[in-house]
């Protein structure tokens, strides 16, 4: 009896020691997958913002978690599911977002792998999957993935819920899970929907940065222009949540319900930033906001704070052609760091902006790329070959606008129907083509297929996109611009990055 006893008291002791999280919040990773020799060092290696988040929301109510990003950490699948299982916590969430909101999808056949090993070595450990293809897609992915359990929304309060749950050990707690899907008698069952956080500075008040190794995150060679050798450390960082804007090829919408706008404090943000710059000697910055230069007094605020304290940083964010009138704002953003602003330009042809509910005239383009230009702002010009209504001359109309804008970097972008957004379930109505597997909604990945518009299929609309990509970077115009702005290792940077060539099976 007494042998039994100390078996049981060890027993318990043992299982303590091994819990070692209430939750792992994983980064899939497969980089290679989804950008092929553009990984090596070309690419990005973003911070895992949504898992950093959720980690600091979690960890203020008491559960202790970590972050496991394959991605940064160059971790195989079988590795990550290994050092997952060794962790061995009451909960796995993968955490399913990429660069940007049209980037979660993506990443999808890496969670699916990771999963698949660890339910073969250790198939009751709990493993759920949040993010925005989750949330658009939350029966489809519980249907096809080996998880247990998906969330809609963002997700947040549903796991920290789900945790409670699991460690009572009561399965019957599962429908008081809000936004969960879980596995019932063989159906499928909702818990109700969650709402979306509001007090962002209480709830979610930054990211979780020391469970990071910020040395292994690097900015975007364009956003280092000048002085690409300084890449690292890089942070990306939300000052709001949400977009007020419809545009029917992005997702944005779907882990939110629909549109809304969510702002933190400026000062909140700062405070964030100031830490950045302090503790983990960070300058490049990403503002990963969907629409930053959107409510004037938000950007103003923060940006009078960061002159205040007079930081060294290179940041970047999102803009519209059409939020960056107000007089002033603009200087103010330069004295405060910010460097490049992106711009959603979409096309070179009027009727196909409308189309996709991008409605500003190609004067006010112009106007707003030399207004941001004047004050010592780089832009990144952003361009959709591939909308519903292009045919050859309307996207030739978008690379001469490029050409003639010779903007500091331009993003070429096929048109993916991104689950989630309009134009997918346009596209399902259709019974239009859609690519074969998840990672094919990746603009630089193998089996990447666009959207097939009116006129165009899916693979002309991609071969005229790479076609896009090698007459801009290799234009002349572009290349004198580059040498007199950035200098000769920049240039050197461009062409490293233009004689790579991407496999494209559909393409082929």
């Amino acid at each position: 009896m007494l042998e039994k006893n100390y078996i049981c008291i060890f027993g318990l002791i043992d299982c303590f020691f091994l819990r070692s999280a209430d939750i792992v919040l994983v980064n899939p990773g497969g980089h290679e997958r989804i950008y092929q020799a553009l990984s090596s060092n070309l690419t990005a290696v973003e911070p895992p913002v949504w898992a950093g988040l959720m980690a600091t929301f979690l960890r203020n109510r008491g559960f202790s978690v970590k972050i496991l990003d394959a991605n940064a950490n160059h971790m195989s699948h079988e590795e990550t599911a290994d050092e997952i299982i060794r962790l061995n916590p009451v909960l796995t969430a993968m955490v399913i977002y990429g660069h940007q909101p049209s980037a979660s999808t993506q990443t999808m056949p890496g969670a699916r792998a990771i999963s698949k090993v660890m339910k073969q070595k250790a198939s009751d450990m709990k493993i759920i999957m949040v993010g925005g293809h989750v949330s658009a897609l939350p029966e489809r992915t519980l249907r096809e993935e080996p998880i247990d359990f998906t969330a809609t929304g963002e997700g947040i309060h549903t796991l920290a819920k789900l945790i409670d749950v699991l460690k009572s050990g009561s399965s019957n707690d599962l429908a008081e899970v809000p936004g969960l899907l879980y596995w019932e008698n063989g159906e499928i069952k909702k818990g109700e929907l969650d709402k979306l956080m509001q007090n962002l500075d209480k709830e979610i008040p930054g990211l979780a940065w020391d469970l990071l190794d910020m040395k292994k995150y690097r900015a975007h060679n364009w956003h280092c222009f000048g002085f690409t050798d300084e890449r690292e450390p890089y942070a990306s960082l939300y000052t709001t949540l949400g977009c007020t804007f419809k545009c029917t090829f992005c997702c944005i919408n779907s882990p939110f319900g629909g549109p809304s706008y969510r702002m933190r404090s400026p000062a909140n943000v700062v405070e964030e930033i100031e830490l950045l710059v302090q503790k983990y000697g960070v300058k490049n910055i990403k503002i990963a906001d969907e629409m930053f230069v959107l409510n004037v007094k938000h950007v103003s605020d923060i940006c009078d704070m960061l002159i205040e304290r007079n930081l060294d940083l290179n940041i970047w964010a999102y803009a519209r052609v059409d939020t960056v009138k107000r007089e002033g704002l603009l200087e103010k953003m330069k004295k405060a760091g910010f460097n490049w602003l992106a711009l959603g330009i979409e096309s070179g042809s009027a009727n196909i902006r409308d189309g996709v509910s991008k409605s500003f005239g190609q004067d006010q383009i112009y106007q707003s790329v030399q207004r941001i230009r004047d004050v010592g702002i780089n832009v990144c010009a952003n361009y959709i070959f591939g909308l519903p209504d292009d045919d050859w001359n309307s996207m030739q109309a978008t690379l001469d606008l490029s050409l003639d804008l010779n903007a500091e970097y331009a993003n070429f972008y096929s048109c993916m129907a991104y689950p989630g957004s309009p134009l997918y379930e346009d596209a399902l109505k259709q019974g239009l083509e859609l690519p074969k597997s998840w990672s094919g909604y990746s603009q630089h990945s193998e089996d990447a297929l666009p959207l097939p518009t009116k006129h165009l299929s899916g693979k002309e609309v991609l071969s005229f996109r790479d076609k896009a990509f090698d007459v801009y970077f290799n234009n002349p115009k572009y290349l004198v611009m580059m040498e007199k702005k950035f200098g000769s290792e920049s240039v050197d940077h461009v062409k490293q990055m233009t004689a790579i060539r991407l496999v494209r099976r559909s393409a082929s």
